[in-house]
C-alpha cells in the first residue's frame, strides 16, 4: 500500500512539474512574438561565437568577417514583429517598448549603427578595431535590454 501511495505521489509531482515547465505558446495569427524571439535567438547564435573568438585569443580575421556579415544579414529580423498588438505572453519585452516608442527606436538604431561599424572593423581585419566595435554592439544590446526586456 505504501509503495502504491509513493508511486502515485511521485507520478503526480512529476506531472505537476512538467506542466509548470512548459513555455507559453504564441497562438496569435502570424505568431509575431514567436517570430521576433526566433529572430533574436538567431542574432545571438551569430554574435556569441564572435565574442568567444575574441575572448579566447583565437581571432581569425576572415572567419570573423564572415560572422559579421551573417550578423548584418540577421539584424533586421525581429523589428517588424513589434506591432502595437504584440505585447502579450510569451513576450519578454517590457511594456516600455510601446510606452516609449521613440526611445526604443533610438536603441534599435544604435544597434544597427553598431553592427555597421562592426562590419567595417571586420573588413579592416585589425583586431583592436574589431574588439572595440564588438564591444559597442554588446553595449547596444545591453542598453536596450535594460529598459526594454524583462529580466
Amino acid at each position: 500500500m505504501s509503495q502504491l501511495f509513493n508511486f502515485r505521489v511521485f507520478f503526480l509531482l512529476t506531472v505537476a512539474m512538467l506542466a509548470g515547465c512548459g513555455e507559453v505558446e504564441d497562438t496569435r495569427p502570424g505568431q509575431p512574438v514567436k517570430h521576433r524571439q526566433v529572430a533574436f535567438k538567431e542574432i545571438v547564435k551569430t554574435f556569441e561565437p564572435m565574442g568567444v573568438m575574441l575572448r579566447k585569443e583565437e581571432y581569425k580575421a576572415d572567419k570573423f568577417l564572415t560572422m559579421a556579415e551573417a550578423l548584418l544579414a540577421k539584424r533586421d529580423g525581429p523589428w517588424a514583429y513589434f506591432g502595437a498588438d504584440t505585447n502579450y505572453p510569451p513576450t519578454k519585452a517590457t511594456a516600455e517598448v510601446w510606452k516609449q516608442p521613440d526611445a526604443f527606436e533610438k536603441d534599435k538604431q544604435a544597434f544597427i549603427a553598431a553592427t555597421d561599424a562592426l562590419l567595417v572593423a571586420a573588413q579592416s581585419k585589425d583586431k583592436a578595431q574589431v574588439e572595440k566595435a564588438y564591444d559597442a554592439v554588446h553595449d547596444a544590446c545591453k542598453t536596450c535590454h535594460k529598459q526594454f526586456k524583462e529580466r
